[in-house]
């Protein structure tokens, strides 16, 4: 469960920088004004871009293989791109409030590029306390 936590956490810190740098991609808190309620909002997201992750994304890039072998592994990117807006719409329709993708091209896809090297990055200084756990 720890792992878990921890590993959502990441995620969450990851799509925030990726709002941040990524003009396009945003939070929408609607009307909380309390600190942590936010970060709890943050840490919804992460959880459902997991699941967008875990469940979606092997369908998609199982369907997708020509894909890969035609481009050379490029659509990765589109796909990441792709499960950014997936969890963008469940977020904003479902809750009313997560995140906020404005278009696919470019926002969701320099939004995946920065999602995946953050996520990377953290991953790597953190692999030892998730492995402990």
């Amino acid at each position: 469960m720890r792992a878990f936590i921890i590993r959502s956490g990441l995620t969450g810190l990851a799509l925030w920088i990726a709002t941040l740098i990524v003009p396009g991609v945003d939070f929408e808190f609607g009307d909380i004004d309390n600190w942590w309620t936010k970060v709890g909002v943050v840490f919804l997201v992460a959880v459902v871009f997991g699941f967008v992750n875990g469940f979606i994304k092997p369908i998609i890039q199982i369907l997708s293989i020509p894909l890969y072998i035609l481009t050379l592994g490029l659509v990765h990117i589109v796909i990441n791109a792709l499960m950014l807006v997936i969890t963008s719409w469940l977020t904003h329709n479902v809750f009313d409030i997560g995140l906020v993708v404005d278009d696919f091209f470019w926002s969701a896809v320099f939004g995946a590029i920065v999602v995946s090297v953050v996520g990377w990055f953290t991953a790597l200084i953190a692999k030892d306390a998730v492995e402990n756990l």
